[in-house]
């Protein structure tokens, strides 16, 4: 009997995850950092989902209600990755995932796994829980995010570029050797050719000139309490229909100004995670 089959008897007992679920958060390489034998996969731009062996969750602690059959063929053990499809499909996907009834849409969806929650050892000996269980088991939804070894700096510029030409959002780069752990690492980088965060939204300005009777930008509240002003990336439909008084966008912008305010900030979109 394989190792991972007795571990997962235990996770079997009790739910994995309580309420809002601890997962592993990623913080920005800069390019200062030392990346040298660590590991780097593609950012899918998906909803993350976090299975515990019962049950399918999104990173708020949300039951994703997918079909009996997509969830009869995840394993008895709890995996972390992204229910995705294919590139710049974000919108695609939630509209998908967040429905409580499941439909047909869910024949698109895949789950890429990144992450092999609580197992021991390196992240490719983690990894290779799931490899074993596939191996035996029939589940073409699953699948594996590839992890290639980074040899330079300049190596993972140029995946990037490569990524970035083809629609992705950027790639995540890892040191392999550290064990399981949550919360922001500096051993889990995000690299992208722009920086994002997200705001809240707290007004909605009018538009001006050809925008006129249409939202004209979001005035948005940071973390850091300041206030920022958003009025690019938003498409003709998102003008007509404005983001609400409260709710998150995310958006992205190229560094930082002599204030420390983003500069050239442009929406992304609406944090509608189910």
């Amino acid at each position: 009997m394989r190792a991972w089959w007795l571990l997962s008897l235990v996770l079997l007992s009790g739910n994995l995850w309580a309420d809002k679920p601890e997962v592993m958060l990623l913080k920005t390489y800069d390019g200062s950092q030392n990346i040298q034998g660590w590991l780097m996969s593609e950012k899918l731009d998906g909803v993350r989902a976090l299975w515990d062996g019962h049950k399918l969750v999104t990173r708020q602690g949300n039951e994703i209600h997918a079909p009996e059959e997509f969830l009869q063929r995840l394993p008895p053990f709890a995996l972390d990755g992204e229910l995705w499809t294919q590139r710049a499909d974000f919108e695609n996907i939630v509209s998908i995932v967040r429905k409580n009834q499941p439909d047909k849409g869910w024949q698109q969806i895949t789950y890429q796994i990144f992450e092999v929650p609580n197992q021991s050892g390196g992240l490719l000996a983690r990894l290779q829980v799931l490899k074993d269980f596939l191996q035996l088991h029939n589940a073409p939804k699953l699948r594996i995010i590839e992890q290639i070894p980074v040899q330079s700096r300049s190596e993972v510029l140029q995946a990037l570029a490569e990524v970035t030409s083809k629609g992705g959002e950027g790639l995540v780069v890892r040191d392999g050797r550290q064990p399981y752990q949550t919360g922001r690492l500096n051993s889990v980088l995000k690299v992208k050719a722009y920086q994002d965060a997200e705001c809240k939204v707290v007004q909605i300005l009018p538009g001006l000139g050809k925008f006129e009777g249409k939202m004209g930008a979001v005035e948005c509240e940071m973390a850091d309490g300041k206030v920022i002003k958003i009025g690019s990336g938003f498409s003709d439909a998102q003008r007509n229909q404005p983001p609400e008084v409260d709710s998150f966008v995310t958006f992205k912008f190229y560094g930082l100004t002599e204030k420390g305010n983003p500069r050239f900030p442009v929406f992304l979109r609406v944090r509608n995670e189910p």
